[in-house]
């Protein structure tokens, strides 16, 4: 049989031999061959049943669909899926926004390249210094060469985590957040001292969201770039600190007279509070408030657990002496020289020193003067500030005020305010008629006068009818001086004012007999000491010498003259007539123990004499 129909043996026979061991039994079995085609149809089926299971996982499906596991699952994938799509959608507006912000970051390639103002130091004529500007730099110092407690106490009071966050505080930044939210005011500030370096490297003052996500993309590149104590480092000798220093050493020279390495505890917590506010917190200025917040930078090292509460108690008692400010105020000179030093120099200069024309007693002398004018006959006039100018006949200005307080108003009203000079003004005209041929007694009316609809009158409303040159000048007779300028003319008095150092424009009509045209209260004080000067103008100077830091000499004042642009002998004449005016015209409460010319003012309804007035001493 298996070499007639090997086929049967492995798709047919083979199942009938296996269902069982009766062949035996049955010797007739192959009567029964049609039988085995019911075990072909058997076979069938189990050769399909592989085929079978293939279609039940179509048919669940939408059974399980229909049902709420299903559904959940379903809702979940497309949460995901929608959650990832987000999210990639929000890393790419990040990118976006992150890369509009880097767009102006400045050339961070440069952080080594840091660029200051150059320093002015200020001397007064006996060389004691009196004021200080621009950029003051010390000595730069490393963290290792600085007093551990100078150290600590800014890390206390700034930066407690420096050393742990990666530039930006998370943990700093949501305290902050929920102190100014729980106080309704920007009560502490979130930036570490990472940041704070960045934004004094590359950023401005600006406060703004952009700069502060600048601020972080910064100080992260820092992180990246430089170690802890070199940020640290660069952070110590740069920052601002108050009266122009920058950097702790500059800091520790200027209140204390000694170098940051020798600051004691008590000194570095000073250093420390400047921080927050320099100019407020300064010692030199402040001790009382400067004392205050030294206290509450040891307390935050005792609280950091940088020192115990023993060595806060033995500093907080420690007497602290602050290096005082030196010499008097004088800031508004100050503030009007250190614009001239470029004139001498170049704009391109080092640290300077200039050496100056003030005298200290005198610029004192004139502070406490003008306050006490102010105060008094000014406070019930209504005047609230003043100027003063005091100048030598060759143009040494000896003291300089330019108003009340300089603290509420840096203005300064003795260089740069324009005021009406009133009768301050009339020794011009007087002077341009002596030019033009007139003498102190050559007669004027002193009477009321009209020229077209122009009708001045006398201040006290008073006529004395006709009157010496002399006496009209004495008396501030404005109806007399009108009459002058109308007989000599506008142009001749124009042109001895501007020849005397009178450089605002001026006007062209009669009025200005009577100081309408406005001028500054420097040059008025140079027109004046021209005539002092015998007709020879003079030209105001502050500056004697500037040196480098090196002491090299890179100007030094040469004498010199100048020619009259008056005769002299009406110079002095003039100066003899001004000398009625405080014997026994506007001008005599003004009186002093010694020979002296002047012209009172009086404008706008006020009489000046005793506020504004000009001395000089009679000529030789």
């Amino acid at each position: 049989m298996s070499n007639d129909r090997p086929g049967e043996l492995f798709a047919g026979p083979r199942p009938i031999q296996t269902r069982g061991e009766e062949p035996a039994l049955r010797p007739r079995l192959p009567k029964r061959a049609p039988k085995p085609e019911k075990p072909a149809k058997a076979e069938n089926p189990k050769a399909e049943k592989p085929r079978k299971p293939a279609p039940p996982p179509r048919k669940p499906v939408p059974k399980t669909a229909r049902g709420g596991g299903g559904r959940r699952r379903t809702i979940l994938g497309t949460l995901v899926y929608a959650g990832m799509v987000a999210g990639v959608w929000c890393g790419i507006a990040l990118g976006a926004v992150l890369a509009w912000f880097a767009l102006d970051l400045p050339d961070i390639s440069k952080v080594a390249q840091f660029e200051r103002r150059a320093s002015v130091t200020v001397l007064a004529a006996d060389g004691a210094e009196f004021a200080r500007f621009g950029d003051l730099h010390g000595t730069t110092l490393g963290v290792s060469d600085l007093p551990p407690h100078l150290i600590h106490a800014v890390l206390a009071i700034e930066d407690r985590r420096f050393y742990s966050h990666f530039g930006v505080d998370p943990i700093g930044l949501a305290r902050a957040l929920y102190v100014n939210w729980r106080s309704g005011r920007s009560a502490q500030g979130g930036s570490t001292i990472t940041q704070q370096l960045a934004k004094n490297l590359f950023l401005t003052p600006e406060k703004s969201l952009k700069r502060k996500i600048q601020e972080a993309m910064l100080a992260l590149w820092l992180e990246h770039r430089f170690t802890k104590d070199q940020i640290l480092t660069a952070y110590l000798n740069r920052v601002y600190l108050g009266a122009g220093t920058f950097g702790v050493d500059a800091a520790a020279r200027t209140y204390f007279g000694k170098p940051a390495t020798q600051l004691d505890l008590r000194e570095s917590a000073i250093i420390a509070g400047l921080l927050k506010a320099p100019s407020r917190y300064a010692p030199s200025s402040n001790p009382d408030e400067a004392a205050e917040r030294s206290r509450v930078v040891m307390g935050a090292m005792v609280d950091a657990g940088f020192i115990t509460a023993q060595e806060l108690e033995a500093a907080r008692n420690a007497p602290l002496s602050a290096k005082r400010k030196p010499g008097g105020d004088g800031r508004y000179f100050a503030d009007w020289v250190t614009e001239l030093v470029s004139a001498f120099v170049g704009s391109g200069h080092g640290d300077v020193v200039v050496r100056t024309t003030l005298d200290l007693k005198l610029q004192r002398a004139a502070e406490q003067r003008l306050e006490e004018i102010l105060s008094g006959p000014g406070a019930a006039a209504n005047a609230r500030q003043g100027a003063l100018v005091a100048m030598t006949t060759d143009g040494a200005v000896r003291a300089l005020v330019g108003g009340r307080d300089y603290d509420s108003s840096e203005f300064n009203r003795a260089t740069q305010a324009m005021r009406q000079p009133g009768s301050a003004f009339k020794p011009f005209v007087y002077l341009a008629a002596l030019e033009a041929g007139w003498s102190p007694d050559s007669p004027v009316e002193d009477a009321p006068v009209r020229i077209g609809g122009w009708s001045p009158g006398n201040y006290d409303g008073k006529f004395r009818g006709t009157v010496t040159m002399a006496n009209a000048l004495a008396h501030s007779s404005n109806t007399a001086t009108v009459r002058i300028i109308d007989r000599i003319g506008v142009e001749r008095v124009r042109r001895v004012a501007a020849g005397l150092g009178i450089n605002s424009p001026l006007g062209k009509d009669l009025s200005l007999a009577l100081g309408t045209s406005e001028v500054n209260l420097l040059e008025l004080t140079r027109g004046f000491a021209g005539i002092a000067n015998r007709g020879a103008p003079v030209w105001p100077y502050a500056i004697t010498e500037i040196r480098d830091r090196d002491g090299n000499v890179l100007y030094r004042r040469q004498a010199g003259g100048s020619v009259p642009v008056v005769d002299p002998a009406h110079a002095v004449q003039l100066t003899r007539m001004m000398t009625g005016v405080i014997e026994y015209g506007t001008g005599k409460s003004a009186k002093l123990d010694r020979p002296a010319a002047a012209k009172a003012v009086t404008t706008q309804g006020l009489t000046l004499r005793n506020i504004t007035h000009a001395r000089m001493p009679p000529p030789s």
